[in-house]
């Protein structure tokens, strides 16, 4: 809490003693569809007590934001709510009105996945949160000011009276997620409900809200429900777990439990599928890297320098299919505001074969690196080189020309497919366009695509809408592929993706690589995939490029301070191993790196 901080919370109102402050009994939602009943959830049945961290986990479509959204009857009108929900004794299932209008803030409050899309963007964060105050306790807008400005010091916004007057498109996501953290507690709830809170987030960022909740559990002694399906957020932060599947709780214990023995094949397979940071699991290869940044932090690591390994050197010596060189890249200036230099004299080589991933916080230039690559942002300093052909400065249609020999994967596959047509026709678009086929034989190459990516040929006359996500990065993934790429940029491919799928999407991506030889730029902030897929890697900080490597320098022998970071910033699905790497992180911050 910041030190500038001047009133006291009180603590949060607690039922009688002994009685949980969140007791569900039999709950089950389902949803009118088509006049007939479709079950969300089945007969779920958990507590959770004052000061307890109850996390639920699940694949989507499991019902566990359903059966909490439930809980504080958010639901849409076509669905049905049976059993109980009490809230330290009192029933929430058929509150109406102002009864329910009561409970929502002031006794249960929740933390919405996307910020952006939960905060109201007319107003700002200081009047939405005073809004929020004067809604449940009766005090002056003056009190109800102090009272915002108290919670945005709580959650250790840098600047609290700017964030205050600042409108929710004027704060970075994790600002955003805090704001509306402070939003939520302004009226000492009960009960926090949080649906995915940090899933968008960068790694740091991430860490820094995880530490934030668990700081203000401690402090209100509020009971805790995280919706998640980051089983290393599910280790850093809960007690107990809940693990659905299907509408069904399958298994329910302590974190220990869970991670250390789980009983259920669904659980075990959930687990199974978590990419971990240290090939060897969770196990040895984590808790040596923690020793090995433990040593970093302790001055026992000399400088390794910024020479490659004799790997990557030996990679080097074919002919990269993307090379750049001192390459600055700019956004146009826009009315009155100055071209922004998002990056900075950047320099990387992929070779044919090749992965290289490129990491870093939000901000930090990966994504503008990528599309500069693929042509779609122009390059102001530099060389940029793909193919044998330099885009700095090239003609129109030398770029387009350059555009058959490279593909990219987008974050969501959603927004980057077009919704009206079959997904079919979005595979074998690039190829007609670009002249490579049509009539039968387009047909034909469109089977062979699906066929890659493991999707039925039968899906081909199917909308974008009628897949799952993870279906629709297959669909995202044969489409990119489709011209037979050098190159390929893949721009956090599996950020939005479920952990069983995104094992699935992972193991797909690494077979085709492996067979097509394409050269790789796959930029995420989720170093376990990337400890995963990587040949080499390069770091980015605010536009620049701050250490590059090859996967085990870079991941087991950082060299920079930032990497190190970044390193002690990623939550291990294993609680033990996350207690050390918390208490690493608290390290590296006193000792100012």
């Amino acid at each position: 809490m910041s030190s500038s901080s001047t009133t006291v919370l009180a603590p949060a109102r607690r039922g009688a003693e002994g009685v949980p402050v969140l007791q569900v009994e039999h709950l089950s939602v389902d949803f009118g569809v088509d006049q007939q009943w479709v079950p969300a959830a089945i007969d779920l049945c958990y507590h959770v007590d004052a000061g307890e961290v109850l996390a639920i986990v699940g694949e989507s479509g499991s019902g566990k934001s359903a059966s909490s959204m439930s809980i504080l009857g958010l639901l849409p009108s076509n669905a049905r709510v049976r059993g109980s929900a009490k809230l330290s004794g009192q029933e929430l299932v058929g509150l109406t009105g102002s009864a329910l209008r009561r409970v929502r803030g002031e006794e249960v409050a929740m933390i919405f996945q996307e910020p952006m899309t939960a905060l109201n963007p007319v107003y700002t964060v200081g009047q939405q949160i005073v809004e929020t105050v004067r809604l449940h306790r009766d005090v002056s807008p003056a009190e109800a000011a102090e009272r915002a400005l108290e919670m945005l010091r709580l959650v250790e916004l840098p600047d609290p009276q700017k964030a205050f007057r600042s409108y929710p498109h004027q704060l970075s996501g994790g600002q955003r997620q805090r704001a509306m953290i402070a939003q939520s507690l302004a009226c000492d709830p009960r009960l926090l409900i949080a649906d995915e809170p940090t899933t968008a987030l960068d790694v740091t960022v991430q860490a820094e809200i995880l530490d934030l909740i668990r700081n203000l559990k401690d402090k209100l002694h509020s009971a805790v429900v995280i919706i998640t399906h980051d089983m290393g957020v599910v280790a850093d932060l809960a007690d107990r777990i809940v693990v659905m599947r299907r509408g069904r709780i399958v298994e329910t214990g302590t974190a220990a439990q869970i991670f250390g023995s789980p009983a259920h094949p669904y659980t075990q397979t959930l687990l199974g599928a978590v990419p971990h940071l240290g090939r060897g699991g969770a196990g040895e290869e984590a808790v040596d890297m923690v020793a090995s940044l433990e040593r970093a932090v302790e001055g026992r690591i000399g400088a390794l320098g910024r020479e490659p390994a004799a790997d990557t050197a030996a990679v080097r010596v074919r002919e990269p299919v993307l090379a750049l060189r001192d390459v600055a890249i700019e956004y146009p200036r826009q009315g009155r505001n100055p071209a922004f230099r998002a990056v900075e004299g950047v320099s990387l080589t992929i070779a044919a074969g090749e992965v290289l991933g490129l990491v870093g916080e939000s901000g930090s230039g990966k994504t503008t690196i990528g599309r500069a690559a693929v042509g779609l942002l122009p390059v102001v300093e530099g060389s940029l080189v793909v193919d044998a052909q330099e885009l700095h400065g090239a003609s129109r249609r030398r770029v387009e020309a350059v555009r058959k020999h490279v593909g990219m994967v987008f974050q969501d596959p959603s927004s980057s497919l077009n919704p009206r047509l079959p997904i079919g026709e979005s595979i074998g678009e690039p190829m007609y366009l670009a002249g490579r086929a049509k009539g039968a034989v387009l047909q034909r190459r469109i089977e062979e695509l699906l066929d890659r990516v493991e999707l039925p040929r039968s899906y081909r006359n199917r909308y974008p809408h009628e897949l799952s996500g993870g279906q629709k990065q297959r669909v995202g993934i044969a489409r990119a592929l489709s011209l037979a790429p050098k190159l390929l940029v893949a721009d956090e491919p599996t950020s939005a993706l479920d952990v069983s799928v995104q094992a699935k999407v992972l193991e797909l991506f690494e077979q085709l690589q492996a067979e097509m030889g394409f050269a790789c730029l796959f930029v995420t902030h989720d170093l376990a995939v990337i400890d995963q897929l990587a040949d080499r890697i390069a770091v980015m900080r605010s536009g620049r490029i701050v250490e590059q490597g090859s996967r085990e320098q870079v991941l087991r022998s950082p060299q920079e301070d930032y990497t190190r970071r970044l390193l002690a910033a990623v939550p291990l699905p294993d609680p033990e191993a996350q207690r050390e790497r918390r208490e690493l992180r608290a390290r590296l911050r006193a000792a100012g790196s």
